[in-house]
């Protein structure tokens, strides 16, 4: 043992009530176990309180002579950092738990269990953060980005047909928003740019359900029609338990589809307010399925046998799908009206021939989303044709 005097600490009339440990625990820092601190001062308790919180943290006191233990030492000897701060880890450990990525964990502490997606790669696209990014920069108000001051009269029946095809959005939109909010507490928070962009994403659709309904309510009290069909095929996106495939059939297809359809809307919408909400929204929706995009060119390059698991999803969602009717009749024809602009026999065959270029607009976008993810000519055709007549 070190025969020399040791250090004095000088509380004066602070006292462990008023934080004395932290001039404590400086002077500590440094010493190695066993090494000696004298701790003097004029606080009345100094004696009794400086016993106590030794004990609890493994010190020895002998008078006003402190005497440093091992405890603290052997409580962090088997602390890990959480992957480090500027790039996740290609596996998160369940048991860092939702501490900070790139912190000194203590060992010992409860796994996340909920957060199951633990592989890197599995849930990774490198656009994650610079997306989220330009969501946050992106972000409007439903109340200001919008004038909801409509002069408009509309006909009835366009009118009836603008409040079905913004009942089908709200569906649609609800689905949106369900499936990556199912998935989003499952991603190890290692990833932590992946969870920031998915709840952007989740804040985008839940605007989009708000002015798909303001505009529906907008001169109406009531909305339009849901069909069976059109649940049932949402119903299997929400059931995908794969987030990959998930993101796949929603947001590369579906969202991506919609793209499209918002597209139609603006270009042929009877009313400035309902022009407004498409252009809004379908920016939101291109980051949605920029990202998913990504994340699927990771997967399809970082393993290739993802390419049979995406073939197989379409297959399989198409056969669940085969007898039920696709789009609600009352939709595709509300679209025809809006393209038609005029209840004469001519606007009608125009207003058919333009939804018709709309749903070859639509699977000409799947192909080339499929083709950029490696699939050849046939079989993206292919597939880009089994895709949901419900259009997401």
């Amino acid at each position: 043992m070190d025969a020399s005097p040791p250090a004095t600490i000088d509380l004066d009339d602070l006292g462990f009530e008023g934080g004395a440990h932290l001039l404590i625990d400086r002077a500590l820092h440094p010493l190695a176990p066993g090494d000696r601190v004298r701790v003097v001062g004029s606080h009345r308790d100094l004696a009794l309180h400086l016993r106590s919180w030794a004990r609890s943290q493994g010190h020895a006191v002998d008078g006003d002579i402190l005497t440093k233990g091992t405890t603290g030492a052997q409580r962090w000897r088997s602390a890990v950092r959480a992957g480090t701060v500027d790039r996740p880890a290609d596996r998160a450990d369940p048991t860092w738990g939702l501490a900070a990525r790139g912190a000194l964990v203590e060992g010992g502490g409860p796994a996340l269990t909920s957060a199951d997606l633990v592989e890197r790669d599995v849930v990774w696209a490198d656009i994650a953060a610079k997306l989220y990014a330009q969501a946050l920069a992106g972000q409007w108000d439903p109340n200001t980005a919008i004038d909801w001051r409509s002069d408009d009269d509309l006909p009835p029946e366009v009118e009836d047909a603008v409040v079905q095809v913004m009942t089908y959005l709200i569906e649609n939109e609800q689905a949106a928003l369900v499936v990556p909010a199912r998935h989003l507490a499952r991603i190890h928070p290692q990833f932590r740019e992946v969870v920031a962009f998915l709840a952007t994403q989740i804040a985008d659709e839940a605007r989009h359900v708000e002015v798909f309904t303001r505009r529906a309510l907008l001169h109406r009290t009531t909305l339009g029609t849901s069909s069976v069909g059109g649940r049932a095929s949402l119903q299997t996106l929400v059931d995908e338990p794969d987030f990959t495939l998930a993101s796949f059939l929603l947001s590369v297809l579906g969202e991506g589809t919609f793209l499209d359809l918002l597209s139609f809307l603006e270009r042929h919408a009877p009313d400035p307010v309902t022009r407004r909400v498409a252009q809004l929204t379908r920016q939101d929706e291109a980051r949605h399925v920029a990202f998913a995009q990504a994340h699927l060119e990771h997967r399809v390059a970082t393993d290739p046998m993802v390419r049979g698991a995406l073939s197989t999803a379409i297959q399989r969602r198409h056969d669940a799908l085969r007898q039920s009717t696709g789009l609600n009749a009352d939709v595709h024809d509300a679209l025809v009206l809006l393209a038609a602009g005029a209840f004469t026999p001519a606007a009608v065959r125009v207003g058919w021939d333009r939804v018709h270029e709309l749903e070859a607009a639509m699977r000409e976008g799947r192909r080339r989303r499929l083709a950029r993810l490696g699939f050849l000519p046939d079989e993206a055709e292919r597939l880009a044709s089994l895709h949901t007549r419900n259009f997401m």
